[in-house]
């Protein structure tokens, strides 16, 4: 897969997620609804189902590592903005075979295109911080 088709994955799954979040929908029914609209097409749709399922699968370890980074409760964060960062902190936890500056690179393209206007600045230091913390031996070296 090219990298664009991981991105296009990425930004779909931050709207899944979004609407995941806001409908309490089963993730396997949000992911069959985006397939039937034809939404999963060009990308790739492995990322997709990975980080769509991988999310909520755990959520009460990724809200745990991102909780003391904010400086107010998850659950007063920004919809858009908590799914981008549940999404990242799921990557840089679990996939390993993503440098962390991707990860918090994508964070932040996220936060521009679907959060509000200075969402990007917040997203950007929390996972930054994030990174740091789950991945001290990748962060330390640059």
């Amino acid at each position: 897969m090219t990298r664009h088709a991981r991105t296009r994955a990425r930004r779909a799954a931050v709207q899944a997620l979004y609407q995941w979040q806001i409908t309490r929908q089963p993730p396997a029914e949000v992911a069959d609804q985006f397939r039937e609209e034809g939404r999963l097409e060009r990308l790739d749709e492995r990322l997709f189902l990975s980080l769509l399922d991988g999310v909520p699968r755990n959520l009460d370890g990724l809200d745990a590592s991102l909780e003391p980074l904010l400086d107010r409760p998850l659950a007063q964060v920004d919809p858009v903005e908590r799914a981008i960062l549940r999404l990242c902190a799921h990557e840089l936890a679990h996939a390993h075979d993503v440098p962390w500056r991707v990860i918090v690179s994508q964070g932040v393209e996220l936060a521009h295109t679907f959060g509000a206007e200075q969402s990007h600045r917040f997203v950007n230091g929390v996972l930054d911080r994030l990174a740091r913390a789950t991945r001290p031996e990748e962060t330390r070296c640059g």
